[in-house]
């Protein structure tokens, strides 16, 4: 074959005589309806052993109004967008997204149904150009992206997809009903590709990065080195390797005051876990977070001895994952990391001598994953999670069985799954947790019945996260939707749900609901959502007390949530959502809103500023122990958050960036009381103790990037955050946003090189 230049033209020859797919069919909003002539798309496939080349010609009767905004990678923006999904195995599972934008934006995505994974990063080539009858993407996409069988002759799931931005159309070319509520399923075939001899699929990563770091008291210097892996076993499996990990460029932890009887749940920012992580996704056993996150063992300290060093982290020493899937569908995945061994200081306040005790021993965690599918929908599933911590310490094993059963016209849906969990500590226990669900999946009327069960003992957080078990439950759901535009919404869904868990223990409800929900987009293309919710029952909460067996009153409620959000096509564009519950006990509330507003300068540069104000009126939780005695507070609580996101592109490659969040949270007690065994409260007046809190919390991130190269970046941060927690309550917004900044503020300033390399550019030049 002709060697093909990726410049966004169509010069060589060989692409004359391309087979052409075109007759693109509306996805939405009216779906079903054939593209016009003034928007006629076409696109041509071509392939040699090293990649597939794909060339669209999409039309447009109006050239100029074509919407190209400059944005980051994986950023969509408002532009108009042309996409190719592949499915290497045509299983109906899991499509391979590679998007371009009229900006020249490269976007891509592992794809299941109802969701796509942006984290995941390929490395592939495209170019656009603007022509006087619409644009034109060239794209390369080497076989090392894809997945695939080793079969001879291929045949590949494929669609193509076209997004016309002003307009609020999708085209694909192969049509998708969306009565039926799966995507995947409805693509088109893609043969002729035979007789390939793929290349080496080996790439280094080498890094290099240097950190300056300074507060109030000192400063420090680091320099770091390291280098990722990724190799390909065949065409299908894969591994991936981290050496020496650097995480410092990750975007920062959004801390808040947590007065709940649970850990803060945080959003996974490292690459290496969040990339092509969707198997080990499966039955919900892996979170991430718990590799290298906090440490588990708070370490005993006499009277006379404080702790001066508590590591916030446990460093990684390395991690490894495989994945792949075979020809007869079975995908299997395998993740590995060791963390290191870590201490916490603590000194003896009379003698000033310190000592170190183990917070976290060194520890290895796996996840193993086997995924058959079949019938070109449907899934069988295992999933094993396992913790080994060196020495005596507690050591945690988690299994679960899946299955995603749909019938040959995706009309139906049963699922459901089988988990067990056994920790060896001390006095080993076992659990289990099972649920089974019904749903009609297609059509404009839908419904869901589900139930579940977990026993007392069911625990997964050594390498998962789960906050309430020891309960069943039953949920229903009924919704309607509509299929095409009427006189009034381009989409229109609306819903109603009910469920019901019960304690096993004691059989008390401890949730209990019914809600409406409402969702449109109008014909002008701004967003409205509604939900009511009614909990008519009165409920118990096992956990909020902290001691097992107890539990406190919950009563009745209502609440309303609204959305609205205007076109964001529009340089100027708001969204704005608010909240207002009601209890039914003296003057107890809740007031949310948080209103946002976006300007585009340009396609270059854009600003966004979000708001969000939180007030609880005569709210009741925990606050400590009173020798046998629990006691709660009625409280009064202030939330207020305002980030602020700006963005400057200079090209497709190199963008500015600006992150800034500021955080304030308050909790004032004016009433104290002590848990009864019945989970009711009774006035405790000679309380006094001060339980009062204050927090503020400051990040801001300024950073630089720059795609020097396919998969190498080159990246300068500027960061600095501080926290401040009080007993003190301090209702002035000025007055506390000095006393963050005027507490310990640490600036770092790091430089980050990643250099990709691939093994056959080194072994041709050799």
């Amino acid at each position: 074959m002709e060697n093909i230049v990726i410049d966004g033209k169509s010069n060589e020859e060989t692409w004359k005589s391309a087979p052409i797919a075109t007759d693109f069919v509306m996805y939405e909003p009216d779906n079903g309806k054939p593209i016009s002539d003034s928007k006629k798309t076409e696109v041509k496939i071509l392939y040699d052993n090293t990649a597939i080349y794909v060339l669209a010609i999409l039309r447009d009767e109006e050239p100029n109004k074509i919407s190209k905004e400059l944005t980051n990678r994986d950023v969509a923006g408002i532009s108009d967008q042309f996409m190719v999904s592949i499915n290497g195995y045509n299983d109906g599972q899991q499509d391979f997204r590679f998007y371009v934008s009229a900006a020249g934006v490269q976007m891509d995505c592992l794809a299941i149904e109802d969701n796509e994974d942006y984290t995941w990063d390929a490395i592939w080539s495209s170019e656009v150009s603007l022509t006087d009858f619409g644009w034109v993407v060239e794209m390369k996409i080497p076989y090392a992206a894809l997945r695939f069988s080793k079969a001879e002759k291929q045949t590949w799931g494929i669609n193509f997809m076209r997004e016309i931005k002003r307009d609020f159309q999708k085209y694909t070319w192969n049509h998708i009903d969306t009565k039926i509520g799966s995507i995947i399923t409805q693509e088109g075939i893609l043969e002729g590709i035979e007789n390939i001899k793929t290349p080496t699929r080996l790439f280094f990563i080498p890094y290099t990065s240097a950190y300056y770091q300074q507060n109030g008291s000192d400063s420090d210097k680091t320099f770091k080195a390291g280098m990722d892996i990724k190799y390909g076993i065949n065409d299908a499996f894969t591994l991936d390797a981290i050496l020496v990990p650097d995480f410092g460029q990750t975007k920062f932890d959004n801390a808040i005051l947590n007065l709940e009887p649970f850990e803060q749940q945080l959003n996974e920012n490292r690459p290496f876990f969040t990339e092509a992580t969707d198997l080990f996704a499966k039955g919900g056993l892996f979170y991430s977070r718990r590799i290298g996150g906090e440490p588990f063992i708070e370490p005993e300290t006499k009277v006379n001895e404080e702790i001066t060093d508590y590591p916030s982290t446990v460093d990684l020493i390395n991690a490894v994952k495989v994945s792949g899937r075979t020809y007869k569908g079975l995908g299997i995945g395998v993740l590995n990391a060791v963390t290191e061994k870590t201490y916490a200081t603590i000194r003896d306040t009379i003698t000033n001598v310190s000592r170190k005790e183990v917070i976290e021993p060194l520890a290895n965690y796996n996840v193993l994953v086997f995924d058959q599918r079949f019938n070109q929908n449907s899934s069988v599933s295992f999933v094993n999670t396992n913790t080994v911590r060196n020495g005596s310490f507690r050591d945690a094993n988690a299994s679960a069985l899946l299955f995603d059963l749909n019938t040959k016209s995706n009309t139906y849906n049963l699922f459901g799954d089988f988990k067990y969990s056994y920790i060896n500590e001390e006095e080993d226990y076992d659990g289990f947790k099972t649920a089974l669900n019904f749903a009609k999946t297609s059509g404009k009327f839908r419904y869901l019945f589900s139930t579940k069960y977990l026993s007392e003992n069911y625990d997964i957080n050594d390498l998962g996260i789960i906050f309430v078990t020891n309960y069943h439950a039953a949920y229903a759901e009924t919704s309607y939707r509509i299929v095409n535009p009427t006189k009034v919404f381009n989409t229109f869904k609306a819903s109603q749900n009910i469920n019901i868990e019960r304690q096993n223990t004691t059989g008390k409800t401890q949730e209990a609901w019914y809600q409406i929900i409402a969702k449109a987009t109008t014909l002008k293309n701004h967003y409205l959502e509604f939900l009511f919710q009614i909990n008519p029952l009165d409920r118990f909460d096992f956990y909020e007390p902290r001691e097992i067996g107890k539990y406190v009153y919950i009563p009745k409620s209502a609440s309303i949530y609204s959305r609205y959000g205007s076109d964001q096509n529009k340089k100027f564009s708001t969204d704005i959502d608010g909240t207002i519950e009601k209890f039914d006990e003296d003057k107890r509330a809740t007031y949310a809103i948080s209103p946002g507003l976006k300007y585009r300068f340009n396609d270059k540069f854009s600003l966004f500023y979000n708001f969000a104000y939180t007030h609880m009126i005569n709210d009741r939780g925990w606050v400590g122990f009173d020798n046998d005695d629990i006691i709660f507070a009625e409280r009064n609580r202030e939330i207020v958050q305002h980030d602020l996101t700006g963005k400057y592109s200079i090209t497709n490659k190199m963008t500015f960036n600006l992150i800034a969040r500021y955080y304030w949270s308050y909790s004032e007690n004016h009433e104290f009381f002590t848990l009864q065994d019945d989970g009711y409260l009774t006035p405790n007046p000679s309380y006094s103790e001060n339980k009062n809190r204050n927090f503020n919390s400051w990040n801001l991130d300024f950073s630089y990037s720059w795609w020097f190269a396919p998969g190498s970046e080159l990246s300068v941060l500027y960061r600095n955050y501080a926290q401040e927690s009080t007993n003190l309550v301090e209702k002035n917004a000025h007055t506390n946003l000095e006393n963050v900044f005027d507490g310990n503020l640490t600036n770092i300033f790091s430089i980050s090189l990643r250099y990709y390399i691939d093994y056959n550019s080194l072994k041709n030049k050799r």
